[in-house]
Formats: structure tokens, sequence, C-alpha cells
């Protein structure tokens, strides 16, 4: 008899994005193996002390990373790819049910660093990449 699968979707479910994405995949092995936490201090005084929350600099470098490595040429295409794969959402600390930031907020971030301090910390960040062995 010929099979049919019917879609339903689930109203509750358990789901744990760590489990979905496998132990070899690359952005799991990057973000075990990337430390990124140094972009804190250097970029710290780019950011006043009111108003809204800007994008997490690590996750911003880790978006332009996956643009990167995906050969993503725009802002768009890069928040798009991310919000539909379960491994970059997992790289970026990301859950299912949690929105992207804007793709325009990447090119604001990018302005807001300079062209100078964003080239050494993307050149810095590849570089830290590369060296944990998983280009």
């Amino acid at each position: 008899m010929q099979g049919r699968k019917h879609y339903s979707e689930k109203l509750f479910t358990h789901f744990q994005l760590s489990d979905r994405v496998p132990s070899h995949n690359f952005y799991r092995r990057l973000k075990e193996a990337l430390d990124l936490h140094w972009l804190y201090v250097r970029t710290k005084k780019y950011y006043g002390r009111d108003g809204q929350k800007s994008i997490d600099p690590v996750v911003f470098f880790k978006l332009l990373l996956i643009g990167y490595f995906e050969n993503l040429l725009s802002d768009r295409r890069i928040i798009d790819t991310a919000s539909m794969r379960l491994d970059m959402l997992y790289f970026l600390g990301y859950d299912m049910d949690e929105e992207l930031p804007w793709h325009s907020t990447i090119s604001r971030t990018r302005q807001l660093y300079g062209e100078e301090l964003f080239h050494e910390l993307f050149t810095t960040v590849c570089k830290s990449s590369a060296k944990s062995g998983l280009e």
C-alpha cells in the first residue's frame, strides 16, 4: 500500500538544538574552538550606556564569518540563510524561536566600528578561526 505523509504542526514539542547538530558539524566544532570574548573589550567604547541594546559584537562577527564561509554577499542573505540552518543558529547562540537581528543592523554595526577597526577585528577573527584548524 502506498504511504502518505500528512504533516500537522504540534503545539508543543520537546526540542533541543544541540541534539540536532552533529558533533562533526563544522559550525558546532567552530563554536567549541573559537573564543571571541575579547571582542567585548575591543568594542566597548563604541557603545553608550543608555538606549536600546545593540547587537552582541560576538554575534555580529559570527554572522560575518557565516557570510564569509558560505560566500553570502549581502547582509540580508546572511540573516536569511542563518535563520533556516540549525547549525548556524547553534553557532550564533540563538534558539529556533529567537529572532535574529535585522539585516540592516549588520551594516550599521559595520559602520559604527569604522573601516580600520572593522578590518582589524575581522582579520583577527578570521585568523582565530584558521588557528582552530577548521578552515
